[in-house]
């Protein structure tokens, strides 16, 4: 229900029906004023805030001082309202603008509490914000939020008008920007129901976008995508990550576009594209509108050429190597991609750099990590590249990391140096924004040492630089004029039957058939189908593991296409759910009971399920400290099991149960697995990407036709991953299945046989 007001006092006149503007009070508690040929504005009611009249148009009087600021002016470019705001906040206001959120859930049920409480004790509305959040919104002058799990669209929103509340009553009125990690991933077990709703749009993982080979298909993800974001008051995403992916081994390949520059380049144009376009009805300046979302593009210069595929999450995998001086590859998505769009909105709106340290890849010999590197941001980034959208760290790098083989703070190449000083040190580099810090503190004391430094003008100078940069985000995509959300709608919105439609047909897309002997599939449906158990895993937020045993496939699902049985001697076939080989230590390539043991600590990392030695392995490192020997992160020699091993173990009893029945194995690929274990011994091989059971069911039972492609090489042997090198792509033995087909780069079957199309023409390397 909805009240019209007139009532607000302008500049000192009555506003009367002769104004441009009239003012409507909503059941949601805020108010919209709707200017005729003119922005919409929002405002609480309980934050201050008052309307002011320019030549018959409403503005809000964010900074409550009776006048039109140029800041508050909509009808100015975001740069001019941004220089203007800039120039008015102190360094302790600027200082908060540069810090991006920890995580935060909504509620928050495992950090947070109410009042002292914890959320199962407080007995508060799950849109509550937490002691924490009303401390670095108010306190610390925070304004950049990154929301995790969200309890649904309305709560969502209710939240996020809260939020907005609180800060538009405070200084300026400065409204919260807040941010999302991928958040459109599909839970396996949940049934598809065409033409019904769900909680958000559930689309393949990015890899499996890539094994689309299809831009449109990514730019119209991001276009829903970003639709549904601003319906839970999310208005940048951090993403996409556009690493590409050149060692096979490494934990956040999923999170890739694969393995080759000019597809992720493809992909990463179509990505910002759609989720920084907004509609002609909606937009506001140069396609920035009100269905805008800032894409925060990852991980300057690629993260993905970690030495022996380790990861840099911590102190084990902090440094990523180039044996094959091909750092210029790395670079080609962003360049190439997200800072060369179409469409106005002209390059991706911010861009984070690694943990990583490229090692030896600044002409000056130091080796820090990306985000404390000047010659990687000023020199290279801003400088050569000219951009100059806002540069944000990853999460946590100035922290402390006491231990290197504990997930905790990332200050890689600078461990020695204060909290302080590692922000003075990035601040120089050309750093905007510190990612997983809720404390303006260290930010001001970096000022402070900048001021002892190169005087007072200089740094102020320096950080409004910073500032103009992360006002135009917040302007460009209309959060000061409208930043409030009728929870109704957003429910309306997020996961609406359409986009659940979207979803799930990229979930087809991205199925890759790799093997189907005697064209066995598709299976029929009478055909009897046997399904067995697997120790599953499930990593948590922390990254620990959790081990489930389950049915690989939601039988009750399966059972709406086949004949489910409950043994081997009962079924036609025999369909195996696999993942992945799964590590050793997360991320790392480090064994703790090693290293306690007195080893170094480092562990190969495998592609295969059964125990691998790795005999082909280095004996030096190509990167190691000052206080280290060459070859002490070497793991030549070493044995590992992939832990979850079982499962080959499951698909080989269940081989030998069948006996001449056809296997079909079905993996969900985290990254490129050597199948030469068991490939010679099953019928039918199918990658996915965290699909839904039902959309590989609706292709195994030919429903739909597979379509997509590798995304990147299948090795032949662990052997030849540890021959390839670390920043080269395409340099593997690919693998030869028993039917002669290779499972190289862009190869993939339909019913008819091998795909031999536009696409593959277009990409094969």
């Amino acid at each position: 229900m909805y009240k019209t007001i007139f009532f607000v006092v302008i500049l000192g006149v009555l506003v009367g029906c002769s104004s441009k503007w009239k003012c409507t009070e909503t059941d949601d508690g805020f108010n919209i004023v709707q200017n005729n040929n003119g922005v919409t504005l929002s405002y609480s009611p309980y934050s201050g805030v008052s309307i002011i009249e320019d030549n018959g148009y409403a503005f809000k009087d964010l900074n409550k001082n009776g006048g039109l600021d140029a800041y508050e002016d909509w009808r100015l470019p975001a740069e001019e309202r941004a220089k203007d705001l800039a120039s008015k906040l102190s360094i302790e206001e600027i200082a908060g603008l540069m810090l991006y959120s920890n995580h935060q859930s909504v509620p928050a049920t495992y950090m947070g509490k109410y009042d002292g409480k914890e959320y199962k004790e407080a007995n508060v509305p799950a849109s509550t914000l937490t002691d924490e959040q009303k401390k670095f919104l108010l306190e610390d002058n925070l304004r950049h939020i990154l929301v995790t799990g969200v309890e649904n669209a309305k709560v969502a929103a209710q939240w996020n008008n809260k939020v907005q509340t609180l800060v538009e009553g405070f200084g300026f009125g400065i409204p919260a920007n807040n941010s999302s990690d991928p958040r459109h991933g599909a839970p396996s077990d949940a049934e598809f129901f065409a033409g019904a709703g769900g909680d958000i749009s559930r689309w393949s993982q990015s890899l499996g976008l890539a094994a689309s080979f299809d831009p449109e298909l990514v730019r119209k993800f991001g276009e829903v995508a970003a639709i549904e974001y601003r319906a839970l008051g999310l208005t940048t995403a951090l993403s996409p990550q556009v690493d590409i992916s050149t060692d096979p081994r490494w934990d956040r390949f999923v999170g890739t576009f694969g393995e080759s520059p000019q597809l992720s380049a493809d992909m990463a144009k179509a990505y910002c594209e759609g989720f920084q376009y907004s509609s002609p009805d909606k937009v506001i300046e140069d396609g920035w509108g009100y269905e805008s979302v800032n894409a925060m593009v990852k991980h300057w210069p690629g993260g993905g050429s970690g030495e022996g595929g380790r990861d840099a999450h911590m102190g084990t995998g902090k440094y990523g190597v180039f044996p094959g001086k091909n750092l210029e590859d790395h670079k080609k998505p962003f360049l190439d991609g997200a800072f060369k769009l179409d469409n106005k909105t002209k390059m991706a709106s911010a861009v984070m750099p690694y943990y990583t340290i490229s090692y030896n890849q600044d002409p000056s010999g130091k080796n820090v990590g990306n985000g404390f590197s000047e010659y990687l941001i000023k020199d290279q980034l801003r400088g050569k590249y000219g951009y100059d959208g806002v540069v944000c760290t990853d999460w946590v790098i100035t922290g402390d990391a006491p231990i290197k083989y504990i997930h905790a703070g990332k200050p890689w190449g600078i461990e020695t140096l204060s909290e302080a000083e590692r922000h003075y040190l990035a601040l120089m580099a050309g750093i905007d924004q510190f990612g997983g810090n809720n404390q303006s503190g260290p930010i001001i004391e970096a000022y402070e040492m900048g001021v002892k430094e190169h005087g007072d003008a200089f740094m102020r100078q320096r950080m409004e630089q910073s500032t103009v940069r992360l006002l135009k985000n917040i302007f460009r995509v209309g959060l000061f004029e409208n930043p409030y959300l009728s929870p109704k709608k957003s429910d309306a919105i997020v996961g609406k039957p359409e986009f659940m439609q979207l979803g799930y047909e990229s979930q087809l897309k991205s199925v890759v058939l790799l093997k189907n002997k005697n064209k066995l599939l598709p299976l029929q449906k009478k055909t009897k189908v046997y399904i067995p158990s697997i120790k599953a895993f499930k990593r948590d937020f922390f990254g620990g593991d959790a081990f489930t045993v389950n049915d690989g496939i939601n039988k009750a699902i399966a059972a709406k296409y086949f004949k489910v049985v409950d043994t081997p001697e009962e079924a036609d076939v025999a369909l195996v759910m696999m993942n992945s080989p799964y590590n050793l230590q997360i991320r790392s390539g480090f064994d703790i009971t090693d290293f306690e043991n007195g080893g170094n600590g480092y562990v190969p990392i495998t592609l295969q399920y059964k125990e691998y030695t790795a005999h082909a392995a280095r004996e030096r490192s190509l990167a190691f400290d000052s206080n280290e020997h060459e070859a002490t992160r070497s793991y030549k020699g070493k044995s590992v099991l992939a832990k979850n091993h079982e499962q080959l173990d499951v698909l080989l009893n269940t081989k030998k149960a069948m006996g001449d029945k056809p296997v079909v194995v079905i993996i969900n690929s985290f990254n490129p697995t050597v199948v030469a274990e068991f490939e010679s011994q099953v019928d039918g091989l199918l990658l996915h990407f965290r699909n839904q059971d039902q959309a590989l069911l609706d292709v195994i039972s030919g429903a739909y036709e597979p379509s997509g492609l590798l995304p990147f090489q299948m090795p032949s042997s662990m052997e030849t991953v540890e021959k390839q090198l670390e920043d080269v792509p395409f340099d593997m033995d690919c693998y030869v299945d028993s039917e002669g087909h290779k499972y190289e780069f862009t190869f993939g079957m339909n019913w008819s046989g091998v795909i031999s199309d536009e696409r593959v023409k277009k990409y094969a390397k």
